[in-house]
């Protein structure tokens, strides 16, 4: 009962708020009348003083008097024939301010609403938050706000936060987790990748200090060692980058599930696949998935060995190009549309990234876990994600 006195308070100002300039208005126009009426009479007494001090002539006088006079009997007169018809549109204005609006408001709470809903508080809804992970979040939050020293909330919390694109709180949380529990390879790589996320995808010293910490702690660390290659090779260092990329080739398992995407910046900054097979051979490089589309095949690392690096640039955009046509193709491939932004991205083409983005965010919905990855990879990359992610 509470609700739906609420509900008619509420109709009731907000129908006396839209009335308030309708009911006013004849009164604003009445005093406009009468301010009319009052600078009239003023020009028809100045004319009188002009007049008594020789500045016109009695028939220019006679003559303004006769207009100001014309004037002031219109405004005082009003214009009668012209008034029905402003007061049937305020009428008008006025039901349907008082009867159309808050019936149809009500007819569309009642087909759409859920009137008979009981009301749950926040509280409630904290104590069973069910898969809502908004109230997950926030019944986290309002713990660390009484536990600030709790280590393994922010710990919890700042994962959680990185993949729901809270970048900002991410890098609180991880920070926070650092300080209470001490530094691991998890929380500095999270650290480094919501840092490279703040930052458009690029990967700045406080990140690069911040993951030659997690190498000094695991020296094997893949994630690690890739976002430092990444570096170099943002930083235009294509020699380094490469031999960085190729050290955690050869670093990796055959089927490790990185090793397409390592392969990928080995030859986009003028190398081969580590491992790759020599000219004439008839074996795959390790690790790569030659049913893969876009993935280079045995041929295409033997011919690369010998082209000169702008041939090689040729080669890698055409295979690029090839991996375009085999999604429009068969959208239904994430690990594709994955290489595909990544690929146009490094060869510094963002205007098909994006439209691979958009493309990809088609078969694989921002909703979803994959379309998610997807926003999430974009950003890191500096790509722009307005109006993709509803």
């Amino acid at each position: 009962m509470l609700f739906w006195i609420l509900v008619a308070v509420l109709t009731a100002v907000v129908a006396a708020v839209l009335l308030y300039p309708l009911l006013r208005g004849a009164k604003v126009a009445e005093n406009i009348r009468a301010g009319e009426a009052a600078v009239y009479r003023d020009q028809l007494r100045e004319l009188d003083r002009d007049l008594n001090g020789g500045l016109i002539t009695p028939e220019e006088a006679e003559y303004a008097r006769a207009e100001v006079g014309r004037r002031l009997i219109a405004v005082s007169a009003g214009e009668p024939e012209e008034a029905p018809k402003p007061l049937r549109h305020h009428r008008f204005t006025e039901a349907f301010v008082l009867l159309v609006l808050p019936l149809l408001g009500l007819c569309l709470y009642l087909t759409t609403g859920r009137p008979d809903l009981p009301s749950q508080p926040l509280e409630a809804r904290l104590e069973n938050p069910g898969n809502d992970v908004a109230v997950l979040i926030a019944k986290a939050e309002r713990h660390l706000a009484q536990s600030p020293d709790d280590g393994k909330g922010w710990d919890v919390l700042a994962p959680i936060y990185l993949r729901t694109m809270r970048v900002n709180d991410a890098q609180v949380a991880y920070r926070n987790a650092i300080r209470l529990l001490g530094p691991s390879p998890a929380r500095l790589d999270g650290l480094a990748e919501t840092l490279m996320a703040v930052a458009d995808g690029v990967v700045t010293e406080e990140t690069r200090q911040v993951l030659e910490q997690s190498l000094a702690l695991e020296p094997d660390n893949p994630r690690a060692r890739f976002y430092v290659a990444l570096s170099m090779e943002q930083a235009g260092r294509s020699d380094e980058a490469r031999g960085a990329f190729e050290a955690l080739a050869k670093q990796s398992p055959a089927d490790a599930p990185w090793l397409p995407l390592v392969n990928q910046h080995i030859a986009m900054n003028g190398g081969a696949p580590a491992g790759a097979a020599a000219p004439g051979a008839n074996q795959a490089a390790p690790g790569a998935d030659t049913a893969a589309p876009g993935n280079p095949t045995p041929q295409d690392v033997a011919a690369a060995e010998n082209m000169s690096a702008g041939d090689r640039q040729q080669m890698i955009r055409g295979m690029v190009e090839s991996l375009d046509a085999k999604l429009s193709a068969e959208p239904n491939n994430f690990e594709g549309w994955v290489r595909l932004v990544r690929s146009y991205a490094v060869l510094n083409d963002k205007d098909h990234a994006a439209a691979a983005l958009k493309r990809g965010l088609a078969a694989f919905p921002p909703a979803g876990e994959q379309g998610r990855q997807l926003l999430a990879m974009a950003k890191e990359l500096g790509i722009s994600t307005e109006g993709l992610a509803e």
